[in-house]
């Protein structure tokens, strides 16, 4: 009995929100594991798959931060054409480069965050002719863990918005894991 009780108490601890003294100035760089799916407007199925990005964050203030994210995604490991009839509208792989701005809804050991960025799209491979280059908008939303001053680790949500191609690819989104690095202040 005593030792249940000392293991919740223990878990307790563990999860009680404590201040992490937000700084400005820190840089944050991470790895960010991820599931994608893309929504192909001729396909009846979605595009489901896997793969790995990689972000910097700068906090301006305790509630701005500078964004930055690059992430490479396997849509369709699959994906071919297999018959001259096939749409050449299916791409095996979704890479986008982004950058814009976050905001900090509250500082403690859990940090939720919002953002809006900006930037670029490459689909290749699949049935493409060739590769597509496609400007873009993200909506992003997370939440992170401060287990210590300079190590976190979070999931969060991407929706992608291709703007130039809405019609054909109209909806991408992506689930992150987020482990990240923090320093500066």
């Amino acid at each position: 009995m005593k030792g249940s009780l000392a293991a919740c108490g223990a878990c307790a601890l563990l999860f009680v929100a404590g201040p992490v003294r937000a700084l400005e100035r820190q840089h944050h760089f991470g790895l960010d594991p991820s599931l994608s799916i893309l929504k192909v407007d001729d396909k009846s199925t979605v595009s489901l798959g896997a793969g790995l990005g990689a972000h910097h964050t700068y906090d301006a203030n305790d509630q701005f931060q500078v964004l930055a994210e690059l992430n490479v995604s396997r849509v369709a490991a699959n994906q071919q054409q297999d018959f001259p009839t096939s749409p050449h509208t299916r791409p095996a792989d979704v890479a986008y480069a982004m950058a814009g701005v976050g905001y900090v809804i509250d500082v403690m050991r859990f940090v939720p965050y919002l953002g809006l960025l900006v930037g670029g799209y490459r689909l290749a491979g699949g049935t493409l002719d060739s590769p597509l280059f496609i400007v873009g908008a993200e909506g992003a939303v997370g939440l992170d863990y401060a287990f210590t001053r300079h190590f976190s680790a979070g999931a969060g949500l991407r929706q992608h918005f291709l703007l130039t191609k809405m019609s054909t690819y109209p909806t991408y989104t992506t689930l992150l894991l987020r482990f990240e690095f923090v320093w500066g202040g």
